[in-house]
């Protein structure tokens, strides 16, 4: 275990500015994690620190994590195995000491401005809890396959109800992968941390039940990568993630009809139907840009 898998917490580099925790719960993520991490450490917002935790990989996660051992701002930590993402999602969280958290998967990418970005947007609006921005879609090598996807139009500040209607009815998650949002650590601690009773939404369902706390604020432009590949994109899931989204819409309006009504909810459901094939056509599309170990000429075909 990493020498700095112990310590208790890191000086703020500039005291007028929030302590960021940026926490990766990796699980074989080997072919990746590297650029996963040099993006995160390579942020012009310096007043962070990196937590990442290995949930019982069976690759070489933990021989790329020790690759950073020696940088003080990052702590080591293993997760025990079972549990699925709950366990590692919250065992990185829970260890975080800052004020705003973001997770992020342990193969996606920040580019260098979204933390610095998204820190300036919660101070500017003290009322806010969750700060998310668009990304870009990116192949298995890192190249892109969709730009600037997400939010759905919801930029500036906005009350969290109206965030949490506006993912209902859109039938996705506009808010997009952890990387793509920073929060109050406080908030997420007090909703109960991440919730995995719809697995495939375990972070638009956490989100919602934050912004149901205080305001969103959707910063322009795309900030992070999102990475699709073989090893967690599967044509068979399609249907499964589309019951799973009508089960959290049917949720929300019955436990909140004062923020998704069921005419809301009936839209949601629909749309969440239709994005279930788009996304099956999607990764038909995308084929072998899925696998990292497509060659320089079959990519060019």
């Amino acid at each position: 275990m990493s020498n700095n898998s112990q310590q208790s917490g890191h000086t703020p580099s500039n005291p007028d500015e929030p302590l960021v925790s940026i926490v990766i719960p990796a699980y074989n993520n080997a072919d990746y994690l590297d650029e996963t991490m040099k993006s995160v450490l390579g942020q012009t917002y310096t007043n962070l620190e990196v937590i990442v935790s290995d949930h019982a990989s069976t690759d070489d996660t933990w021989a790329v994590m020790e690759r950073y051992s020696s940088d003080p701002r990052v702590t080591l930590l293993h997760t025990e195995g079972g549990g699925g993402a709950l366990r590692n999602w919250n065992r990185v969280s829970q260890a975080a000491t800052g004020e705003l958290i973001k997770l992020v998967c342990g193969d996606d990418l920040l580019y260098p401005t979204i933390v610095a970005q998204q820190v300036a947007a919660l101070i500017n609006e003290p009322g806010a809890v969750l700060a998310a921005s668009p990304r870009d879609i990116v192949d298995a090598n890192g190249a892109p396959v969709l730009k600037n996807r997400g939010l759905a139009g919801l930029v500036g500040v906005h009350d969290g109800a109206v965030a949490v209607r506006k993912t209902v009815t859109q039938g996705t998650n506009i808010f997009g992968e952890p990387g793509c949002v920073l929060m109050r650590r406080s908030v997420l601690e007090k909703v109960g941390w991440w919730d995995s009773r719809w697995p495939y939404l375990i972070d638009e369902t956490s989100y919602s039940l934050v912004l149901l706390e205080g305001k969103f604020v959707g910063v322009p432009g795309s900030l992070a990568g999102f990475r699709i590949s073989d090893s967690q994109w599967s044509v068979r899931l399609v249907a499964e993630q589309a019951e799973q989204a009508i089960g959290f819409h049917n949720w929300v309006a019955k436990t909140r009809p004062d923020v998704v009504s069921g005419t809301d909810r009936m839209i949601g459901n629909t749309r969440a139907r239709v994005m279930a094939q788009v996304r099956r056509l999607a990764y038909i599309w995308l084929g072998r840009r899925m696998s990292k170990a497509v060659t320089a000429d079959a990519a060019r075909d």
